[in-house]
């Protein structure tokens, strides 16, 4: 590349989020990031989104990236903006999702100083090494091109993940002098020849194989509907896994490998072939989940082979290129499995949609009013984790978005990211009143940016999830029954778009007509007036009674 002079670092940032494609940019404007906000807002191939909170900027530059399939950019202030700003960068780590994060820095003579300058903290960057798979100071006015694309190729690279750039004030407002020197891209590793022969054969043996995708297969998709298509696999996935075949695909259990049917299923299986999935405690009945010990397990990750599960057969290598290696001699199950395959995809489904009551309306609902892809953005509430993240179905990993960290609060902002980056079809966020509340101040967002995205609001007035478990294991409730706020009256000043959704009979016309409409509409589902779910929804977690 021929070396280029830029008046400051906000038009070297402007012109390396265009190589990556990125149109959109999230963040909060300080004085320690003032000239990249300047920038980034005068060029007409970019959007600025000012967003309220730190934590959001992050959460809204993660889910714009899923949405592409690509990398998000958030922008945050130094000190106590970065601060806020790293329980989103935990969720992208756990995700290993590519986020770019430039955060400010002070006065590079005074960095480290340690004297009280302004919006300075104690080693600002071993926090952000700590939130992040890749962190580094700009130090010089030529190295910080080079520094932004090293940290894009680190946070692209499988497994991903956010790379944080901590850019001292004055060198942001400096000239720099980026002599474009590439910065090469990392090869994948290969799995070791006589481990895939091994596979091979043990997969060509198999009669009643299982297959079960996370969301390392999400690159994969191609190939792996090939090895479900060739062998008649019946295929679990993780949540994170959900799309990567579309679900509406006959073979396609889905997230419900710990539902009765979907053990017995594992249970009887002489092969499982698992795919980018790092078992979390949430997916596997905090690891009381019995796994096939013929299992072949292929990972980019050196790290997750066998780490919670053995791997009779371990493939280090990207999912992508190791499938193919399998189908070539993969031979196809006993026609009686992939029935019996058949039945269990649709005896779940059936047990969830009448396990969870009134609710199945709005699921049905919505997966009637949602174009194929759109994304939904799933906060940490009942809804999400009961039926959301398994029964609403998903044909485009791209479309499911959901912090896989487990942290309430970041839905709303996750799906701003995705509507953002998705402007042709509408985005739905399902978010609880107590998630919610985290970041009311990101309604302002919504209201400001006016993306086509439906909020559903389930209220029941605090935290159910956690309610309902101190009602079942305890004796009394703590910290979850909250003032709930009149949604009607807040959407008002917001001015946004309100509908509310009290009985099943409401839940087809108002997701319908939300679902159509051009910007935001807050739809809230009054729990109270709804009713309950057959049985009370608790999180697969360990409570002692003893």
């Amino acid at each position: 590349m021929t070396p280029v002079t830029h008046r400051n670092g906000g038009e070297l940032l402007a012109a390396h989020l265009a190589s990556l494609g990125i149109d959109t940019v999230f963040g909060i404007v300080s004085v320690h990031n003032l000239p990249l906000v300047e920038a980034i807002d005068a060029d007409p191939a970019l959007r600025f989104v000012p967003v309220r909170h730190e934590a959001t900027a992050v959460n809204a530059a993660d889910a714009y990236g899923r949405a592409r399939g690509g990398i998000g950019c958030a922008l945050t202030s130094t000190g106590t903006g970065a601060g806020n700003a790293a329980g989103s960068l935990v969720e992208a780590l756990s995700s290993g999702t590519a986020v770019l994060h430039i955060t400010g820095q002070v006065e590079t003579a005074h960095l480290g100083s340690g004297r009280g300058f302004i919006h300075e903290t104690k080693d600002q960057l071993g926090m952000l090494t700590a939130v992040s798979k890749y962190a580094v100071t700009v130090t010089s006015t030529q190295d910080a091109g080079r520094i932004l694309r090293e940290a894009s190729v680190a946070a692209l690279t499988a497994p991903g993940g956010p790379a944080s750039v901590e850019w001292p004030i004055d060198l942001q407002y400096a000239a720099q002098h980026d002599t474009g020197s590439p910065v090469a891209a990392v090869e994948p590793p290969t799995p070791d020849a006589a481990e895939l022969d091994a596979a091979r054969e043990l997969l060509a043996s198999a009669r009643r194989p299982l297959i079960w995708a996370g969301g390392g297969a999400n690159s994969a998709r191609t190939e792996l509907l090939a090895l479900v298509e060739a062998t008649g696999a019946g295929l679990l996935t993780s949540n994170s896994g959900r799309g990567c075949v579309p679900e509406d695909h006959d073979l396609v259990i889905g997230n419900f490998a710990t539902t009765p049917a979907g053990r017995a299923l594992l249970k009887d299986a002489d092969v499982l072939v698992t795919i980018g999935t790092h078992f979390r405690s949430n997916e596997t009945a905090d690891y009381g989940l019995e796994l096939p010990a013929a299992h072949i397990q292929i990972d980019i990750d050196a790290a997750a082979l066998g780490r919670v599960y053995p791997a009779r057969h371990a493939l280090h290598g990207a999912a992508d290129a190791t499938l193919p290696r399998l189908t070539t001699t993969a031979r196809r199950a006993d026609a009686a499995w992939t029935a019996r395959v058949r039945e269990v995809r649709d005896e779940v489904r059936a047990t969830l949609h009448d396990n969870i009551g009134p609710q199945a309306a709005i699921c049905d609902a919505l997966a009637a009013a949602l174009p194929r892809g759109a994304v939904v953005a799933r906060d940490v509430t009942i809804p999400s984790s009961s039926w959301g993240n398994r029964l609403l179905p998903m044909h485009d990993p791209r479309a499911n978005v959901f912090p896989r960290g487990g942290g309430i609060g970041q839905g709303l902002g996750m799906g701003i990211g995705a509507a953002l980056a998705r402007p042709d079809r509408p985005t739905v966020v399902i978010a609880g009143d107590g998630g919610l509340a985290v970041h009311f101040g990101e309604l302002l967002t919504l209201a400001q940016e006016r993306p086509r995205l439906t909020l559903l609001v389930f209220n029941d007035g605090g935290y159910g999830v956690l309610r309902n478990m101190q009602d079942k294991y305890g004796e009394r409730r703590s910290g979850v029954d909250l003032f709930t706020p009149d949604f009607a009256q807040l959407a008002a000043a917001c001015g946004l778009a309100y509908a509310r959704i009290a009985d099943e009979t409401d839940a087809k016309a108002v997701i319908t007509a939300a679902v159509a409409s051009d910007g935001p509409t807050l739809v809230e589902v009054d729990l109270s007036a709804l009713g309950p779910m057959k049985n009370p929804f608790t999180p697969p977690v360990k409570i002692p009674t003893a």
